[in-house]
């Protein structure tokens, strides 16, 4: 599944694969920004990590693996 954060004051987004669900992936999020964790850690399906600072995440968006991906130009 993909997922692909927002990072305050960047212009990039990150975007990582993961193995992780849906659901325990937003848990692990929530639970990281909630309890005022100060780097929240994703781990890609590559075993790598990655880590943002809690305070500076955007936003979250999650394309799990059965949305349709479109390919070429829409009308």
């Amino acid at each position: 599944m993909e997922i692909r954060i927002g990072v305050v004051d960047s212009p990039k987004e990150i975007t990582l694969e993961v193995k992780e669900g849906v659901d325990e992936l937003v848990k692990r999020i929530n639970d990281a920004l909630s309890e005022g964790t100060t780097v929240l850690w994703l781990q890609d399906e590559k075993e790598r990590k990655v880590g943002i600072p809690a305070g500076k995440v955007a936003y979250v968006e999650i394309d799990p693996e059965s949305a349709p991906r479109s390919v070429g130009f829409k009308r």
